[in-house]
């Protein structure tokens, strides 16, 4: 029977698919023994992989690879499965619940009612403004993207605008997507950005001081990416002298962020610890492409999704988790 380390839990279904042909564990000191590990969070780097000689194929619940090394993972033969755009529509929906906080202030009016503070009908301290033929702007352009910039144009006649370096202007065009040069000219068109680009060294801190500050007054900006994408110092700058009017967060730099991080403090920054996927529907479908694929590596077949060194075999500009 297959041994599998699974250290987080997955949705029901998939954990129950799992276990028809495998022996499912969670002590790390049974590492030596496992043929598939399965990461949610935890982060599989060379020391991880050396205490998994029998190691086959690393499983990541989601997209997101930064927690895996994968050219160790390549050194070892270790192959790397993941689970592009079965979250997306859960993410997609997280962007627009959460501009739709920052646009009506609803995250603010609810903790100043929370703290006791008297407020006058239609205080003018939330008074928000209407998503309703504004423009959002797209800082990669990945299924999540354009699921929820679809979202944005039905819901909000929004206008698109957006920027990948992959992306084409014919590829724009058929996208409905007015594409932008470089992050800079995004935020300088848009009234909403988001951010939805993967981490790696190319991408880490890729907005900055430069680009906030390109930003309309009183602009919104939202991260369910990756928080290394983002200068935390540089946000809070913006958010506290302008031209930021709020920024929503699903992701940090650091998770769980230090206590006292300065911008959890700020009446105008948003953040949710990390949900973007967390959704009954998106583990189950995130959870099953994973345990299938696995078995499919372990089948000696190819898999669908293989992520290859620092590479994956798909176009996935950003997904998420």
């Amino acid at each position: 029977m297959l041994k599998i380390f699974l250290c987080e839990p997955i949705h029901p279904r998939a954990l129950a698919l799992l276990k028809t042909r495998a022996e499912v564990f969670s002590d790390p000191a049974c590492l030596g023994r496992a043929d598939a590990a399965i990461s949610r969070n935890l982060r599989m780097d060379a020391a991880f992989l050396e205490q998994c000689p029998a190691l086959k194929v690393i499983g990541i619940h989601g997209t997101g690879t930064d927690r895996v090394d994968l050219a160790a993972a390549a050194q070892r033969g270790v192959r790397v499965v993941y689970a592009p755009g079965e979250n997306a529509q859960s993410v997609a929906e997280l962007i627009v619940g959460l501009t739709l906080a920052m646009a009506r202030r609803v995250y603010l009016a609810d903790r100043m009612l929370q703290t006791g503070e008297a407020l006058a009908i239609a205080d003018a301290r939330l008074t928000g403004m209407e998503l309703h033929g504004k423009t959002l702007g797209l800082v990669g352009v990945g299924s999540i993207a354009r699921r929820a910039a679809e979202m944005f144009r039905r819901a909000f006649g929004m206008s698109i605008v957006g920027y990948s370096p992959s992306l084409t202007e014919e590829r724009a065009a058929c996208l409905g997507i007015a594409r932008c040069t470089c992050v800079r000219e995004v935020f300088a068109r848009a009234d909403v950005v988001s951010i939805g680009v993967p981490l790696t060294p190319q991408t880490r801190g890729l907005v900055g001081t430069a680009e906030l500050a390109a930003a309309k007054p009183g602009a919104l900006l939202v991260n369910t990416a990756r928080g290394g994408v983002v200068d935390e110092d540089a946000l809070y700058r913006a958010l506290t002298q302008g031209p930021l009017g709020a920024a929503a967060c699903d992701v940090l730099a650091h998770e769980p962020p230090a206590p006292g991080l300065p911008l959890l403090r700020l009446p105008n920054f948003l953040a949710t610890p990390h949900l973007g996927a967390a959704t009954d529907e998106a583990l189950l479908r995130v959870g099953m492409c994973v345990v299938e694929q696995i078995f499919t590596v372990l089948d000696g077949k190819t898999p669908a999704h293989e992520c290859i060194g620092t590479t994956d075999r798909t176009d996935v500009e950003s997904e998420h988790k």
